[in-house]
């Protein structure tokens, strides 16, 4: 039999109906046989998130304000969902037990990981599915690094032996037994390494869009819908701001070319978009997709004989390595440099950053470019197309948008424009329709 990884997001889960729904969907295939639950998110009954109330929760503890209005919330929910369904779980008795561990010290990470935890236990009960605590199986090292190794070899091992279990998303535990999670976003994560562990035939990644867009629909009102994507191109983006999955959901299944299915909850009989290894004998149009950001800051550098002066690329980046800030992207040309720093890392730094790189590289000038954003032109078939550089361009520059800088990688799989931020939304409808055939 085939085996298929369910992972299901909060809003697919955030009330009683929605995990009916998600139960007629799982029943309806048996061979989606391990289930990756997220915590409760928001429906048109519930206007919050429920890791929100639990960070909300924590945080009251810890400064002394008054928790029980949070606490009550996140109590309502899973009650609701449990007296709803049907259910015989003792989840008054593990809400209460989260309360007292809370007000007993345990930390923000502990807090953020009970939504899973509690929706896991309720659906593993309705489904008759066996439960599984995340933090037996999904582990992280004394670094609070995701440990591959430890967690597929104890992760495989215990599902060989359950034809069907329920794992929680989102957390894991440290060696000495605390709860660790992965950032915002994480119970995709949780889904490919359960996926990679029971060597999945497919990894389905269930949420309330009927699967992958060229553009995000919430600028791009007419974006088109994209049927198939690689792996590297989902990746570019993710890291862009396109929110459809989180990007590191690709590493686990990469190593055995897992496909991806994204598929709508409440549309389970639309096919959504297969996130495939490669597309071999593509012949579709260049630009699969085009995601961006807004707000980053551009350090423009310049310098005659810049490029026979040892090291003074690195010389740069040590100014800006040492205020603990990445850079995005690099372009340079025979006498300037420019450094693209994102405005949420940079805080205050900036005219320091500029001093240190004036006494530590002597410029001709530095300047600085604010209110940038950064639109990303991903396909991997760009590079064989040819006019698809001259196509974005002619699209821009019809809508009258002016280019502030450009940047293509290695991998001619993308071309990056930054923008003033005020041109962001108009720079995406003018790229998509130029590539949306």
């Amino acid at each position: 039999m085939k085996i298929k990884v369910a992972k299901f997001g909060g809003t697919s889960l955030a009330d009683a109906i929605q995990i009916a729904k998600v139960k007629k969907i799982i029943m309806a295939d048996p061979a989606r046989r391990y289930i990756v639950p997220s915590a409760p998110g928001k429906s048109a009954i519930y206007d919050v998130k429920v890791t929100d109330l639990l960070y909300g929760l924590e945080n009251a503890i810890e400064k002394g304000d008054d928790y029980l209005p949070f606490y009550r919330q996140i109590y309502s929910r899973f009650i609701d969902i449990k007296q709803q369904l049907g259910l015989e779980t003792n989840i008054e008795s593990e809400l209460e037990k989260i309360l007292r561990d809370l007000l007993n010290g345990e930390g923000v990470d502990y807090a953020a990981s009970r939504g899973e935890y509690l929706n896991g236990m309720l659906i593993a009960d309705y489904l008759g599915y066996t439960f599984i605590d995340a933090a037996e199986v999904i582990l992280f090292d004394k670094r609070g690094k995701y440990d591959e190794k430890a967690t597929e070899r104890v992760l495989s091992d215990r599902l060989s032996h359950l034809e069907h279990a329920v794992i929680p998303g989102f957390y894991g535990s440290m060696p000495n037994g605390s709860i660790k999670t992965f950032s915002r976003g994480g119970s995709d994560v949780t889904g490919a390494i359960v996926s990679a562990a029971v060597r999945a035939d497919l990894y389905e990644n269930w949420t309330d869009v009927s699967g992958f867009y060229m553009a995000d629909p919430r600028i791009v009102k007419h974006a088109k819908k994209v049927e198939s994507v690689t792996y590297r191109e989902l990746r570019e983006l993710s890291y862009m701001g396109a929110a459809v999955l989180h990007e590191d959901s690709i590493f686990p299944v990469y190593k055995y070319a897992i496909p991806i299915n994204v598929r709508n909850t409440n549309e389970p009989e639309t096919p959504g978009t297969m996130i495939i290894p490669t597309i071999e004998n593509y012949d579709g149009p260049p630009v699969t997709g085009i995601a961006g950001k807004k707000n980053f800051t551009i350090i423009s550098i310049e310098k005659n004989g810049m490029n026979s002066e040892l090291g003074f690329g690195r010389k740069v980046l040590a100014c800006i390595e040492k205020y603990g800030i990445p850079f995005e992207h690099m372009p340079s040309s025979i006498d300037t440099l420019c450094v693209v720093l994102e405005d949420a890392k940079v805080k205050d730094n900036i005219n320091d950053i500029v001093d240190d790189i004036h006494r530590t590289c002597e410029p001709d000038s530095v300047e600085i470019v604010r209110n940038l954003a950064l639109i990303a032109t991903v396909g991997k078939r760009m590079r064989e197309s040819i006019g698809t550089a001259a196509a974005l361009f002619t699209a821009l520059a019809k809508a009258n948008i002016n280019i502030r800088m450009i940047d293509q990688g290695s991998s001619e799989m993308n071309i990056i424009v930054g923008v003033k931020n005020e041109d962001f939304e108009r720079t995406m409808n003018a790229i998509h329709d130029a590539f949306a055939l």
